[in-house]
């Protein structure tokens, strides 16, 4: 805050509000004043000692005990936009075009539709961005601060001094600019604000693209990205594919902590490309999802806690990398999506908590704008300008970084009033209800808008609740959503598989309940970085017994999850049985992947990613009732589980059986649907995953015995603690035995067990497709 002097006293109002840092319109003051023939010039410029008008080659006068400067004379001396040129008391000189000749740059119509809400690239003109003005360069700055007294642009270029460079307010849009000239890329800036009670307030610009690497917290001012995608025919594919029928397995991965270099720094988002593509494709993934790598002050937040909307951590390297970050998996065939997190932000006093003063991203009262579980703020997403500045942050994403889809978080946070919330300590809507109106507008809005600007990208919602039609079309009165977490499916599941197979058959209920609503929603079958944090351990340690047994119900659970209804999601680290829980402050136990154990795991994932994408019966019908058939639910003595997945036709059959104990069990009969040769197209019990090797020897015909209401069935040998995944083959001989599928043969010895035959599990243990599975 500027405190008033004596000279400043002394002064015309307009001109004492400049010198104190004070006035809402600079312009009013500053620059080129023009009255019939004559022409009166003023610049406020701290730490100058001389200033001169070049063109009029005049020298402009000061006013005595501050840094007010004017000169006034023959108009035609003066054009519209001249240069200043100023000495210090240093010596040190400089020349640029004075930043008050020019007139405003933003045009009412973008003003106007941001102010209804409308605007989908509000980035486009609010932040910074390189401009030229009558042949003159600079950078063009604006922001949204209504209930500012006065904006001033602060930054490297002007000693971070809040009076060198005032912005003007564009009426009553509460949006202020100021071209400054001279200036360009690679400057750091923010905006300093003086509020309605004098107390000035340095913030960072939300639209910023880029910011300095933490803990600096300034924005960076940068050009227009030349970068040349390569992706064409990828961004093609998607907009045309029937994503719903298709394989869906997504690799989800906090870049800070999936790999680090050879010092256990962050790397760039180059190099992390290059090693995630080549990783991914070897796994069988067909997506990578991202933690929040919106910019973010607290590493310990992993990015959910977000500061910069537009921006791309500079922890891994700059927009441009990020760009070809995206641009190398896409050409590698994987697609990328991105954790988004628009129900809350921190309340870090230089970014947007009280940004102008007041409470103007989020709503005043705690009741409504505070998570306290969290210790951060709520949008008000009744306000059009809040919910402008999101729904432009999500579209920024998708159109300047060819994301394929933003995995929105905590949705149900959004969706409730009373979330985490007891009585008293929130404000029902004005129905009297729980539900947070605004919000269910905003997120209608923000999937509507998605997939109309973006054909073929996916919004998914990790939603915890039983809100009804979450990934519903929003003119059947759904949230729009593409895909809902199954959260229920998740917890069930675990809670099942933690418990000792001894008791499992008490809990049966747990593995088909969700069957009862698996097909209201598009789910998505989540094994997330959520569950692997907090105490809750990893997904190996999660596991009951002795490690053969942990290391076997592991195998069990994927073989499990890749067979269900509903598309697939896997953290990183899991995908080969990390052993400590996930840290975000450190790079993956890779050298587990030394151990046969763990290799096993890999190998299985890899192959339940091949199998899932190639057997069409496993992904076309994830979301229908036609593409699920139970055989037996009801073996809970035994803790078995059995049932078929068909393709959209009905025609292409797969039959999954699961045995929950550690017990074989040979000549288990169940019912087919179809007679034929049944294919033993994955095992999770062969010994190339570390398995017992239990095993039908590449498959079974079925016999014409009446079982289960079924006219066939086939008798198999069940592993223990293992999963079966057979494919109908209705017109194929026997397969001969397949190597490491035998029904007798022992626990393998996990300490000698050869699995540097990776290549050789995919051709046993998933046998080749014949031209019907094609």
């Amino acid at each position: 805050m500027v405190a008033p002097t004596s000279t400043a006293a002394k002064l015309p109002e307009p001109l004492a509000r400049i010198v104190e840092a004070r006035h809402h319109d600079p312009f009013e003051v500053l620059g080129r004043h023009v009255t019939g023939s004559r022409v009166t010039v003023r610049a406020f410029l701290p730490a100058a000692e001389r200033v001169e008008i070049l063109e009029a080659k005049a020298q402009m006068i000061r006013t005595e005990g501050t840094d007010l400067f004017t000169w006034e004379g023959d108009a035609a001396l003066v054009p519209e936009r001249y240069r200043l040129a100023w000495e210090d008391k240093a010596g040190n000189r400089g020349t640029a075009y004075d930043p008050y000749c020019f007139p405003p740059q933003l045009r009412d119509f973008d003003l106007h539709l941001f102010g209804e809400g409308k605007h989908w690239d509000a980035f486009r003109f609010l932040g910074s961005h390189l401009k030229e003005v009558d042949g003159i360069s600079g950078v063009q700055f604006a922001v949204w601060a209504p209930n500012a007294d006065r904006v001033s642009v602060v930054g490297d270029f002007n000693r971070w001094d809040g009076r060198a460079h005032a912005m003007r307010v564009r009426g009553a849009t509460g949006v202020w600019e100021l071209f400054i000239p001279g200036i360009g890329a690679g400057g750091f800036y923010k905006y300093e604000l003086r509020d309605r009670v004098g107390n000035a307030h340095v913030k960072i610009d939300p639209y910023a693209n880029a910011f300095q690497e933490r803990p600096e917290t300034a924005g960076l001012i940068t050009a227009p990205s030349a970068y040349d995608w390569g992706d064409g025919d990828w961004m093609k594919a998607r907009a045309e594919s029937d994503w719903q029928r298709r394989p869906f397995s997504t690799y989800e991965v906090h870049l800070g902590s999936w790999q680090r270099d050879a010092a256990g720094d962050f790397m760039n988002y180059r190099e992390l490309a290059v090693q995630l593509a080549a990783y991914a494709v070897e796994l069988g993934f067909t997506h990578v999802e991202l933690l929040p790598i919106t910019e973010h002050p607290l590493d310990a937040s992993w990015g959910y806690q977000c500061t910069g909307y537009f921006a791309p951590t500079s922890r891994h390297g700059s927009p441009e990398d990020f760009r070809f970050f995206i641009d190398h998996l896409h050409q590698a065939g994987i697609g990328v999506l991105l954790d988004w997190v628009p129900a809350h932000f921190p309340k870090d006093a230089y970014a947007l908590a009280r940004f102008d003063g007041s409470a103007l991203y989020e709503h005043a009262d705690p009741r409504l704008g505070e998570h306290k579980d969290w210790g951060t703020l709520i949008f008000n997403f009744g306000r059009n300008e809040v919910k402008n500045f999101l729904l432009s942050s999500a579209l920024y994403w998708l159109s300047e970084f060819h994301i394929d889809g933003l995995r929105v978080d905590a949705v149900a946070s959004m969706l409730y009033l009373d979330y985490s919330r007891k009585a008293g300590e929130w404000i029902p809507n004005k129905y009297g209800g729980n539900e947070n109106l605004d919000a269910v507008d905003f997120i209608r809005q923000l999937n509507m808008v998605t997939h109309e600007q973006h054909p073929g990208s996916m919004m998914i919602a990790e939603e915890s609740t039983a809100w009804p039609a979450v990934s519903r079309p929003t003119y059947l009165g759904g949230l729009g959503f593409s895909m809902k977490w199954n959260m229920g499916w998740m917890h069930d599941t675990l809670s099942y598989m933690e418990k000792d197979p001894i008791y499992r058959h008490y809990h049966h209920d747990l593995l088909t309940f969700g069957l009862l609503y698996a097909f209201t929603e598009n789910f998505v079958l989540p094994f997330s970085h959520d569950e692997v944090v907090h105490g809750k351990k990893s997904m190996l340690d999660k596991m009951p017994g002795d490690p053969w047994q942990r290391f076997a119900s592991l195998r069990l659970l994927y073989t499990f999850m890749f067979s269900y209804p509903g598309k697939k999601l896997l953290f990183q680290g899991c995908e080969f049985g990390q052993g400590q829980e996930w840290d975000f402050n450190e790079a993956l136990d890779w050298e587990l992947l030394e151990r046969p154990q763990h290799q096993g795991i890999k190998q299985i994932v890899s192959d339940l990613n091949r199998l899932y994408r190639e057997q069409p019966a496993l992904h076309e019908v994830d979301f229908e009732g036609s593409g699920f058939e139970w055989i037996d639910c009801h073996d809970s003595s035994q803790s078995v589980l059995s049932y078929v997945r068909k393709d959209k036709a009905g025609g292409r059959l797969v039959v999954a059986v699961f045995n929950f104990t550690p017990v074989p069990r040979n000549n288990y009969r169940i019912g087919v649907p179809k007679a034929g040769f049944w294919r033993e197209a994955l095992n999770s019990d062969a010994e190339f995953y570390g398995g017992s090797n239990v095993g039908n020897q590449g498959g079974v015909r079925s016999e014409d015995v009446s079982w289960m209401g079924r006219p066939h069935s086939i008798p198999i040998a069940l592993p223990p603690l293992g999963g079966l995944i057979l494919v109908h083959e209705s017109h194929r001989d026997e397969l001969p035995p397949v190597k490491g599928a035998g029904t007798d043969a022992p626990p393998a010895d996990l300490d000698t067990l050869d699995v540097d035959a990776g290549p050789l599990a995919s051709a046993a243990v998933i046998a080749p497709a014949t031209a019907e599975d094609e």
